[in-house]
Formats: C-alpha cells, sequence, structure tokens
C-alpha cells in the first residue's frame, strides 16, 4: 500500500507564477482553499492575507493576489 506524503495531489497542481508591472506583482496559481462562504461563480474580490494584497477569484479556481513589489 502506498504511503500518503505531506504533497497530496500537488503534483498535478500547476506551477504558480508571478509577473511583475512597474512597482506592481501579479501572482496566478490556483486556489486550494476551503470557502466556507457563497462565492460569486465569475469573479469574487477580497482582501488579502497580508496588508496592501488584493485577492481575486475567478471562475471559483484561479486565485490572482495584487500587491506592492518589494
Amino acid at each position: 500500500m502506498p504511503t500518503l506524503n505531506s504533497s497530496f495531489g500537488l503534483e498535478y497542481a500547476p506551477t504558480p507564477f508571478l509577473v511583475r508591472f512597474g512597482r506592481r506583482e501579479v501572482l496566478v496559481t490556483r486556489d486550494f482553499r476551503k470557502r466556507f462562504y457563497a462565492v460569486n461563480p465569475i469573479i469574487e474580490c477580497d482582501t488579502g492575507v497580508e496588508p496592501g494584497h488584493v485577492e481575486v477569484l475567478l471562475f471559483r479556481r484561479w486565485l490572482l493576489i495584487l500587491s506592492k513589489a518589494h
């Protein structure tokens, strides 16, 4: 019987990528978080985990994190 490792299922996930536009950064990744509220099926905006970040959830699957570049 195979053992489960800590990256369960993540080997099939697309690699997140970061795009920089001047002083701004956009991180594009898949969203794996469980949302305990009704999510808009097209676009959902929320404050980010860190101050100054904005999260945009597209089609309940793709997460764009907008922030200032460091």
